[in-house]
């Protein structure tokens, strides 16, 4: 777990999923835009960063049992989850296990991914070097200096193919649905997700669902971060005590000198 950004005292801790090919750091802007209300943990996959020499894991079924069983003690304080892409995934099958163990999210946001019973067939990730390098200039999320740079690219696209395997391998097993509010984002020319997609979600909750459309592609998030911070934000802030009907106050008890209590 990566935190970027100290929290206020018994701030909503907000678990973070990386999309394909991410890692921790892309989401320090994202941190900071939500501390301290928000204490962001961002979660780091193996095989990127520090921990580059990790072996990655291409399955996410098996990822998301690792993650759940490092985040059980951390999930004994208030929390939430956030995903994007192949993290949006993730974050739910996380949120699902550790629901099943007693913890309960407070809620779900899912960005720039369909639901999980939502097929999702891909074969990008038996494609060559190149086709792979093509799909995430389509996508975006990268510096195109980056995959500009034949060592950079070297050393990136093992994560990055690992990623799209777990991704397009992915076959939802089932899953009682959550009993917190699921919040769905997604860009209006995303190439891999459209609202129909997207609207699947509500299907995965007992609770509430909304969806949030923004202009962009795959990767809306970034020009649209502060408005996607203050939607989390609000969905997490202390909701207020509703006041106590006048009806139900009872009448003050008042003491008559004469007749005692009246």
């Amino acid at each position: 777990m990566r935190c970027f950004h100290a929290a206020a005292p018994h701030a909503v801790r907000l678990f973070v999923f990386p999309h394909a090919g991410g890692n921790a750091a892309f989401f320090h802007p994202f941190s900071a835009r939500l501390a301290p209300g928000v204490e962001v943990l961002v979660v780091q996959y193996p095989g990127r960063q520090e921990r580059f020499h990790e072996p990655c894991v291409e399955d996410l079924h098996e990822l998301a049992d690792t993650v759940a069983a490092e985040l059980a003690e951390w999930a004994e304080e208030p929390y939430a989850l956030f995903g994007h892409s192949m993290g949006a995934t993730l974050a739910f099958e996380v949120g699902a296990r550790l629901h099943a163990a007693g913890a309960r999210p407070r809620a779900l946001f899912v960005s720039g991914r369909r639901a999980p019973s939502v097929p999702a067939p891909g074969s990008v990730h038996r494609s060559s070097d190149e086709k792979l390098i093509a799909d995430m200039r389509l996508l975006g999320g990268t510096d195109t200096r980056m995959l500009d740079n034949p060592e950079l690219l070297a050393a990136i696209l093992p994560a990055v193919r690992s990623d799209y395997v777990a991704t397009e391998t992915y076959r939802y097993r089932g899953a009682p649905p959550l009993d917190c509010p699921v919040t769905a984002f997604i860009g209006d020319v995303d190439p891999r997700v459209d609202a129909p997609m997207a609207r699947a979600w509500a299907t995965h909750t007992t609770d509430e669902f909304a969806l949030h459309t923004y202009e962009g592609g795959h990767f809306f998030l970034v020009p649209h971060l502060d408005a996607l911070a203050r939607t989390i934000a609000d969905s997490l802030a202390p909701k207020p005590e509703s006041p106590i009907p006048e009806s139900s106050i009872p009448e003050p008890i008042t003491r008559n000198p004469r007749r005692g209590l009246s």
